[in-house]
């Protein structure tokens, strides 16, 4: 820790201290987390302060030197030269110490009207907000890479699968087409829970409002680009863990969607389909087996959708069965939801980098157009000229040179709807991607 933010007490300290192994047991490994709170959490600091200009407590002059201060240690996280403690216990506790040294008697009274409790969700929200921007755009971009790959793909034979066995045919372009609109889908979900989680917290203190000051919240709150503050201060604790699991249930369905995808691909790549070729830098190799290319990337790709599973587990558990207010079991939400976020990340990179970096084997997906894939195709030809579809279904079933010629067909000769096999464009995904984006 820098020089000026040190201190061996709490800034609660009032003259017992606690023991050591309960300051390790109740801070844990909020230093870590805190850490990437820190600017979220002095931007928060500063919009604080200038609403205590209006309620009277400091003076235009005193937020003048603020400013500075703020400025100075803004430059000072960027560089890295602020860390903190197990005994800081947060970065609340780092920045009144910094600005107390710098300051002196003016960052004594940042704290006025606050508590850490709804300090910390204004840093937290602020940090969400920005975080899941990005995650919009990450995976805006990997709908992007699905549309270039449909594009490219357009009449490239897949068979497509029932049961884990051929059952109708399919295209590459078909196939990236209805991942990248599914996750359309869980982008505007992601949109819906950043929009739910950006309102401010301040003004709530402990939880119950701060008597004599007369914050102006909505002030506050619109200085830091929040849509509004949480009215009744009592709802701010009591939202604490809903919040936060609903931000990890909106990126629980994009990872849902990514398993689905990385498992296809780790089915297409094996020996025994070879349908799809995985690039080099996303592959990894075995100690023993020289011969091996594994698809590490994809099959952990798959697996994150279970971790998420289990942080939005403890966002539902821990927060379960307390009474209203502040408890501090509430802490444990701070690390589930930031764990859950960063995690995400890392996801999208990995599926945009699998998307981008796999080639299709078009002799073996040619290969693969088995003329069964047809007979439902043979039903329906049948029914177009006349016959009932359960008598033309049984019909089908024998019919099996008639299989070969569908086969022998073009797509767009059997299929005449759009969003079908040979009748795919991405158009329609990217026109609704633009819309999105425009919108966030």
């Amino acid at each position: 820790m820098s020089e000026q933010t040190s201190s061996d007490q709490p800034i609660w300290f009032k003259g017992t201290e606690a023991a050591s192994w309960v300051t390790r047991f109740t801070v844990g490994d909020d230093p870590v987390w805190d850490t990437m709170l820190l600017p979220f959490d002095a931007a928060a600091s500063l919009a604080h302060a200038s609403g205590l200009v209006t309620a009277g407590i400091i003076t235009q002059e005193e937020l003048s030197h603020l400013d500075i201060a703020f400025s100075e240690l803004g430059d000072a996280i960027e560089k890295g030269e602020i860390v903190i403690s197990v005994e800081d216990e947060d970065c609340h506790t780092v920045i009144e110490r910094y600005l107390t040294a710098k300051v002196g008697d003016i960052g004594k009274k940042i704290h006025t009207g606050r508590s850490r409790n709804d300090q910390v969700l204004a840093a937290l929200r602020l940090w969400l907000r920005h975080q899941m921007e990005d995650l919009s755009d990450q995976m805006a971009e990997l709908v992007e890479a699905l549309a270039d790959l449909s594009d490219e793909h357009q009449e490239t034979f897949l068979p497509g699968y029932t049961h884990t066995q051929r059952a109708m045919p399919s295209t590459v372009a078909l196939w990236a087409l209805g991942y990248a609109e599914c996750l359309l889908d869980d982008m505007e979900i992601l949109s819906e829970a950043s929009n739910r989680i950006n309102v401010s917290p301040l003004g709530s203190g402990a939880g119950y409002g701060i008597p004599y000051v007369d914050l102006p919240r909505e002030e506050v709150a619109a200085q830091l680009g929040f849509r509004g503050i949480q009215e009744n201060v009592t709802a701010v604790q009591m939202s604490r863990g809903k919040y936060e699991l609903q931000v990890v249930h909106a990126l629980l369905q994009g990872a849902a969607t990514i398993n689905r995808l990385a498992s296809d691909i780790v089915l297409y790549a094996s020996s025994e389909f070879g349908f799809v070729q995985l690039s080099d830098v996303m592959t990894t190799g075995s100690s023993i087996m020289p011969q091996k290319k594994n698809p590490d990337i994809a099959e952990l790709a798959r697996a994150t959708m279970h971790r998420l599973s289990g942080e939005m587990q403890v966002l539902i558990g821990v927060p379960a069965n307390l009474p209203s207010g502040y408890h501090r079991d509430l802490q444990l939400t701070k690390a589930a939801v930031m764990k859950s976020v960063l995690i995400t990340s890392d996801l999208m990179e990995a599926a945009r980098g699998l998307v981008e970096g796999m080639t299709f084997d078009l002799d073996r997906l040619n290969g693969s157009k088995d003329p069964a894939l047809f007979a439902t195709a043979v039903a329906l030809m049948n029914v177009a000229s006349g016959v009932p579809f359960r008598d033309a279904y049984k019909a089908a079933a024998e019919q099996k040179d008639a299989w070969a010629h569908q086969a022998d067909l073009s797509l767009t000769e059997v299929y005449k709807t759009s969003g079908t096999p040979g009748r795919t464009d991405s158009a329609g995904v990217r026109s609704r991607l633009q819309g999105q984006t425009r919108n966030t």
